[in-house]
């Protein structure tokens, strides 16, 4: 990190000793134990990473150097073994940023008419691909909702080839009367605007533009006009030339006019994209930009930490534990303010982390499973340290039994509700059923399942790859509170501080709903790490047919 060597790293005499006084205490005083949570290291670990003096975390900042060192060092103190198998706690990112020139020029042309409009406020492109410049001028075809669903016998491609064409695709799922296909009410990865773009790049698209509307997205336009500046990605080894070279949306008013001067009408297109037999319909018009790009690369960290498990056929298995360490460095001020510390999202996440990780590390007998603890990096970037770990795992995702995710923890009081984002997706139901029981909770659904938070923070990466996951949070029944009244005070955080300088460890912050939230990942997890059996996918689930896949592949692999 410029500016910043190992001389200047943080000395932890607490923690020096701590490793010194473990290393003295003879196997025979290691008595039975159960995991327990200490509050005080809990308030040490998230007023640390939130404090000023780590310049909010942003990936490939001074932040980013004195995060990952604070990681590597408490692991250390926790008697955990280095998580890489090339003997560090390191695992490393490359990072791209990529930033489109606010200038750029979108056209339709066909019927002997152009239309253009303007950047922002009626389209929003740009490339993935690491290029100064990317030019696409192409055929367009109106792709229904972009999906192809084996499992639902849904095709919006019916065998047209796309290669080298622009589609043009709805927002979310085909919104259908039958519950039984797409989730219903709730959203399912098919929604996602991520699926749309992978889609279009797999079939070899030349661009994808997605037609935005506020109901089925979940936000209003503007929050996609807002999304205009740079964008992080994975450097991969084709420098994303796989990537479709245009990705973008349009305005449902563009989208509108597009159509209109194709002599389609917009609604009946909807209705029909509703429909199995739905078939990709050709509007004789061209799509042509040209995205100019600044570039720049980014060499980031996830910080990873193992602990073996303690049976000889299991220990061959995982549990992974993961958190997000980043968060938006400094950047715009707000109120005299300008340092994004991140506390609650997530430093929070960052510090159960690493107290459940000494908590396990201590406890006797130890979990039958090896238990992996993933501090990623670049979430609020698009997951892409966790989607880097999924796709080079550093130990095989078919013995990855599940993924534990903690992200922005309960800071306002202890729940009577825990929210288990993606509940009827996979048995890890039934546990966090069990230890919710032992809590003296209630398990609720997500509240809004169409805005697919599932597809929204780090598990997500492994359960694209087939590893079941639990993402959990608190409710809103909180004690001597109405519900309505703990959804004010959830939704204050959203309100003053998501996302800003104000997120900030405050006076105010009840910890025993931060210990509760603590305790729940870790007994989860850790009555997964035990069990005789993996967690698996429930029939029908997106992700079942990948897992299966992984299963069956490493079965045969020695």
């Amino acid at each position: 990190m410029p500016g910043l060597d190992r001389s200047q790293r943080p000395i932890r005499k607490t923690a020096l000793m701590a490793v010194l006084i473990a290393g003295c205490v003879p196997a025979a005083a290691q008595v039975a134990s159960a995991p327990k949570l200490n509050v005080e290291n809990l308030k040490r670990h998230i007023g640390r990473l939130a404090s000023d003096e780590f310049e909010g975390r942003l990936p490939g900042t001074r932040g980013e150097q004195l995060t990952v060192w604070y990681l590597e060092d408490q692991f250390r103190a926790a008697g955990l073994e280095p998580g890489n198998p090339d003997g560090s706690y390191i695992q490393n990112v490359p990072l791209v940023g990529i930033k489109a020139d606010p200038a750029t020029r979108l056209t339709f042309t066909g019927n002997g008419q152009t239309l253009e409009g303007k950047f922002g406020p009626d389209f929003v492109v740009w490339t993935k691909r690491v290029q100064p410049e990317v030019s696409a001028d192409a055929e367009i075809i109106f792709a229904g909702y972009g999906v192809q669903a084996p499992e639902f016998q849904w095709d919006d491609f019916k065998g047209v080839d796309v290669r080298g064409k622009f589609i043009v695709v709805l927002v979310s799922d085909p919104p259908l009367a039958d519950e039984k296909l797409f989730g219903g009410k709730a959203m399912t990865y098919y929604g996602r605007w991520t699926y749309k773009f992978e889609k279009a790049a797999e079939l070899g698209a030349a661009g994808c533009l997605i037609i935005h509307e506020t109901g089925p997205a979940g936000y209003p336009w503007v929050v996609v006009q807002g999304n205009t500046g740079e964008k992080f990605d994975l450097l991969t080894p084709d420098r994303n030339a796989g990537r479709a070279a245009v990705e973008g949306w349009i305005t449902n008013d563009s989208a509108r006019a597009l159509f209109r001067a194709a002599g389609l009408d917009f609604d009946a297109q909807m209705k029909s994209a509703a429909s199995r037999e739905f078939r990709p319909v050709p509007l004789g018009f061209r799509a042509a930009t040209t995205i100019r790009n600044t570039l720049h690369t980014v060499d980031s960290r996830n910080v990873i930490a193992r602990l073996p498990g303690s049976d000889p056929r299991l220990k061959k298995e995982y549990v992974i534990f993961t958190a997000h360490w980043d968060h938006f460095g400094i950047g715009r001020e707000i109120n005299g303010d300008k340092i994004y510390n991140g506390a609650k999202d997530n430093a929070s996440g960052s510090g159960a982390l690493l107290e459940i990780a000494r908590a396990l590390s201590a406890s006797r007998p130890r979990p039958r499973r090896s238990i992996l603890f993933l501090a990623v990096t670049a979430e609020e970037q698009g997951l892409l340290g966790a989607r880097y770990y999924a796709e080079h795992p550093l130990y095989p995702l078919a013995r990855t039994a599940a993924v534990i995710n903690m992200d922005a923890l309960n800071t306002v009081a202890p729940n009577k509700d825990l929210v288990s984002i993606g509940k009827g997706s996979s048995s890890i139901d039934a546990v966090v059923e069990a230890v919710a029981r032992l809590q003296g909770r209630i398990v609720t659904p997500d509240a809004e399942p169409e805005k697919g938070y599932f597809y929204r923070s780090d598990h997500f990466e492994f359960a694209k790859q087939g590893v079941p996951a639990f993402y959990g949070h608190g409710g809103v029944v909180f004690p001597g509170k109405s519900a309505e009244e703990g959804r004010k005070l959830r939704e204050k955080y959203t309100v003053e501080d998501y996302h800003k300088p104000s997120d900030e460890v405050k006076a105010d912050w009840d910890w025993s709903g931060l210990m509760q939230d603590c305790e729940t990942h870790l007994q989860v997890g850790l009555r997964i790490a035990n069990a005789e059996k993996m967690p698996e996918w429930v029939p029908g689930n997106e992700f079942r047919a990948k897992r299966e896949a992984s299963l069956r592949q490493g079965r045969a692999t020695p």
